[in-house]
């Protein structure tokens, strides 16, 4: 029979937030001492009373523990448990502090006066009649969502996700799951579909049922997004999708059949070519990723044809005595790639400019930048991420934004631009710096925004990671300018020609091109860091001489637990007290997320080591994470209401348990987060090599273990490696490395971007 445990939860020593598996000391009623509960326990919180049914067993390594089948919140009976229970941040406007005062007025009578009475908290030492309004209201919802919260918990959905739905559907919430559940992983963020399929599962619906069915399809579609996939063809949709629900394929048609009946995806038919295709061959779309990518498509045809010419000025231009003047003003000639690109941004509407680094790209962007605003030409900068943009800022002393602040915004609007064709920026020339970053999305909301007739440069290392969002914009972009042209030879000083092939590319030869630089500049003895990137990018292993190099080394260690205890010792010790920098100066990169040298596990280290518990530290644990002040943090979605967006880097300033705020400087910029809105930010002392791009820091320790087998590619240590501008420090084995450097296969992307703009038939890039 199961048995029931009641409680305090005391401490949580380990939580899973994809399937809420957890760890905690709980203790028990009356009683000093506490016990281990372990048992799918998601969103339960320090200081919380719960009821648990379930079972005591016996773990061969951890001993006597109770596994906990249910668990239910109950209001406490005791002063100790009210004390915790309100202080527990579960009420906004009572901390610690301020529960502790409440239960020694009150005692037992506590609930019962802030429920009846709220207004004698007046009496209470420091809350005066703004804080009793704010304690009011807490209860008062609490009261609200009793009916909810009880409803949703009787179906096995934690605490804090049952805030969450009622927060999101206020008392529509009961109707809204019982009828279609699977909404919550459309509409609330940290609900995804396996939670909401446990919900209608609960409630009685069918696993076969066509609703369940066309939401596991969606969410399939949704999670290949993810991976960076537009589309997925017929046949591996219908797999995946089959796989997952565990329903036959014909059941799977018949959901992508009712999705796209409901516009909520788009099947094609044919190919660009006008030619059949196979119907296992058909590509599936997520209907906003459909129109993205035949919108990017027809607007970068759009620009390098429509309108008069901003810059028609370039196209009689001196240009032999204008890189002369340039060289003068620069004490430094121009290579002739770089002297191409410069003519090309400022003559042709298109222009991509790709190479590794220290290959001359920011020389060159500042030239063209002079030329063009001694030309009176407005020119306007942006990238992908904010770190990205104050780089570029830095580096042309120019202003430079997000593309999301460029585009201007607006929250409040649906999450619109301000910026799109009826009202396009006022720019001759957008330059775009960490074009690799460019998803398909946000690409296409960037192209409406730029005016007919204006110029567009792309800029970035093709060779790196590809964008985190869906779409391979920047390699898409190139294969089709390259691939659709046939360079006709010419004479030494003739122009070069170009024909358009059948079936190439629609954007007109004259007014796109790529321009790669491959000149490596000079640099100091003993500096590796650009080398190295140049060597891995050509599959050779980079120079390992410790001895020798100033800014390269490794560290070799293969077992995977000496290698965390390693890279804790570095970045606190060893590199601060060689290099003469700062511990928040080095930044962990990881190629995992999972196991003793992830992201995951070298956070909590990293933390307890750089930033550990003390009295005039703050802190708030949420599931398995503790929140402390001076932690670094990193925000993981775009936020437009707090104008916060994938990516950005801060530091908490403030913990609020009263309010139940943290405060982040971004940048400079204070930003508060509701303890409900935390799932938004991960710590980032150490993040992953995709979360990184963008960014650059003064030092970076990547592990390279081959324990990361399955994540050990070329690109991605590439990637890590040009994140540091003065010192790389790789620890693992040079086995490791070679498995990197020799391992090109890239993961391919189903886009079909370059096809819209008349690739090659193979949609994958």
């Amino acid at each position: 029979m199961p048995e029931t445990l009641r409680g305090t939860i005391e401490r949580i020593t380990f939580h899973n937030e994809e399937n809420g598996y957890t760890v905690a000391q709980l203790a028990p009623e009356g009683q000093t001492y506490t016990v281990t509960v372990v048992g799918a326990m998601l969103g339960i919180n320090i200081g919380e009373s719960v009821e648990l049914t379930g079972a005591w067993t016996a773990h061969p390594q951890y001993g006597r523990q109770f596994k906990a089948d249910t668990v239910r919140t109950i209001l406490p009976a005791t002063i100790a448990g009210l004390e915790k229970y309100l202080g527990s941040g579960l009420i906004k406007g009572i901390g610690p502090v301020t529960a502790r005062r409440i239960v020694r007025k009150f005692g037992l009578d506590t609930l019962q006066v802030i429920e009846e009475t709220p207004q004698r908290l007046h009496e209470v030492l420091g809350v005066g009649r703004k804080r009793v309004e704010l304690i009011t209201r807490a209860w008062a919802e609490q009261r609200k969502i009793k009916e909810v919260m009880l409803f949703l918990q009787s179906h096995n959905v934690a605490t804090g996700l049952a805030v969450k739905i009622y927060k999101a559907y206020g008392d529509e919430a009961i109707d809204i799951v019982c009828h279609d559940p699977y909404r919550l992983a459309r509409d609330i963020f940290g609900i995804g579909f396996v939670t909401a399929d446990k919900i209608a599962r609960a409630i009685g619906i069918a696993h076969d049922a066509p609703e369940r069915v066309a939401a596991g399809v969606a969410y399939v579609l949704s999670e290949a997004a993810d991976e960076g996939n537009v589309y997925l063809p017929a046949a591996e949709l219908k797999k995946r999708a089959s796989e997952m629900l565990g329903v036959p394929a014909e059941m799977i048609e018949q959901g992508i059949a009712a999705l796209a009946e409901a516009e909520q995806v788009r099947v094609e038919g044919e190919a660009s070519a006008g030619q059949p295709r196979l119907a296992e061959e058909r590509p599936v779309y997520l209907t906003p990723f459909y129109y993205g990518e035949v919108g990017v498509a027809n607007r970068l045809r759009r620009l390098a044809e429509a309108g008069p010419d901003r810059l028609a000025m370039f196209r009689h231009f001196d240009w032999p005595a204008t890189f002369a003047a340039l060289q003068a003003q620069n004490r430094q000639a121009l290579t002739a790639h770089q002297m191409e690109a410069v003519q090309s941004a400022l003559t042709r509407r298109i222009t991509v400019l790709t190479g590794g680094p220290g290959t001359g790209k920011t020389t060159t962007v500042r030239s063209i930048i002079r030329l063009a605003e001694a030309a009176g030409a407005k020119t306007v900068l942006a990238s992908p991420t904010g770190r990205a943009a104050k780089r570029l800022s830095e580096a042309t002393g120019r202003p430079a934004k997000t593309i999301h602040r460029l585009l201007e915004v607006k929250p409040a609007e649906g999450f619109s631009f301000g910026r799109n064709e009826e009202n396009p920026l006022e720019a001759d020339l957008v330059i775009v710096d960490e074009a690799s970053m460019l998803d398909l999305i946000l690409t296409n909301n960037l192209l409406k925004a730029i005016a007919p007739g204006a110029h567009l440069l792309l800029v970035g290392d093709v060779d790196q990671l590809p964008s985190v969002g869906a779409g391979n914009v920047l390699n898409d972009v190139i294969a089709a300018i390259e691939g659709g042209r046939s360079q006709q030879s010419g004479g030494k000083g003739q122009e070069t020609t170009f024909d358009l092939a059948p079936g190439s590319c629609i954007l007109p030869p004259d007014s796109c091109a790529v321009v790669r630089l491959d000149t490596i500049f000079r640099q100091p003895e003993g500096s590796y860091i650009i080398t190295n990137a140049h060597r891995i990018n050509r599959g050779e292993m980079p120079i390992l001489d410790n001895r020798n190099a100033t800014d390269f080394f490794l560290f070799r260690e293969e077992d995977p637990a000496k290698a965390a205890d390693l890279i804790v010792e570095l970045v606190q010790e060893r590199i601060p007290r060689k290099f003469g920098l700062k511990p928040e100066e080095i930044q962990v990169l990881s190629p995992m997320h999972r196991g003793e040298v992830g992201v995951g596990a070298l956070n909590a280290r990293l933390q307890a080591a750089l930033n550990p518990p003390g009295p005039k530290r703050i802190e708030r644990q949420v599931g398995g994470r503790v929140f402390r002040t001076g932690d670094r943090l990193m925000q993981i979605r775009n936020n437009y209401d707090k104008d916060v967006f994938n990516g950005d880097m801060g530091y908490i300033t403030d913990i609020d348990l009263e309010d139940q705020m943290i405060t982040v400087n971004m940048d400079g910029r204070p930003v508060r987060y509701d303890f409900l809105e935390l799932d938004e930010l991960i710590h980032a002392y150490a993040i992953s090599v995709h979360k990184a791009q963008g960014s650059e820091f003064p030092a970076v320790v990547v592990p390279l273990l081959t324990t990361h087998y399955l994540m050990l590619q070329r690109n991605l240590l590439y990637t890590a490696v040009t994140r540091a501008q003065r010192l790389v420090v790789l620890v693992g084995s040079p086995r490791a490395i070679g498995i990197a450097v020799k391992t090109d296969r890239a993961k391919e992307r189903f886009s079909g971007l370059a096809e819209r703009l008349g690739q090659a038939s193979d949609r994958r890039s």
